[in-house]
């Protein structure tokens, strides 16, 4: 029951996400008190949905180590379930939401940086956590 490379790697990509949510919603922003706080935010969408599909992604990894050999029915119904969940996420929500976040945040920066992320925003957001926020690889 080794763990493989893209196991662990899905992990540290669920942690960053994690820790960016954190370092995000720790941020005191007046736009955070206002109607709908941090989910007005397109960018924040799309983060809770990253970290969501790469929960998946984890558990589906975790449940696949522990049901390796065991041969019960039961268990490789439920691993497939989760499989086609994982399956269905990534096609209908991680991966278009997330390369249109990214996308349009980057053109529209390079055009106009004021439009999309004003020098304002540097007071309150550092440069690493915007970056983290609109930067998948």
């Amino acid at each position: 029951m080794a763990l493989v490379p893209c196991q662990v790697l899905r992990m540290a990509i669920l942690l960053s996400y994690c820790s960016i949510l954190c370092n995000y919603k720790a941020i005191e922003m007046p736009s955070h008190q206002t109607y709908g706080g941090s989910w007005k935010f397109l960018t924040f969408i799309d983060l809770v949905i990253q970290a969501v599909f790469f929960g998946i992604c984890v558990l589906t990894d975790l449940s696949s180590l522990l049901t390796r050999g065991s041969g019960n029915q039961e268990q490789e119904r439920q691993l497939k379930k989760l499989i086609s969940l994982r399956d269905w996420m990534l096609a209908v929500l991680a991966f278009p939401v997330g390369v249109f976040v990214v996308a349009v945040f980057w053109i529209i920066y390079a055009y106009d940086r004021e439009m999309i992320y004003p020098k304002l925003l540097d007071n309150f957001i550092p440069g690493w956590l915007n970056h983290g926020m609109h930067f998948k690889a």
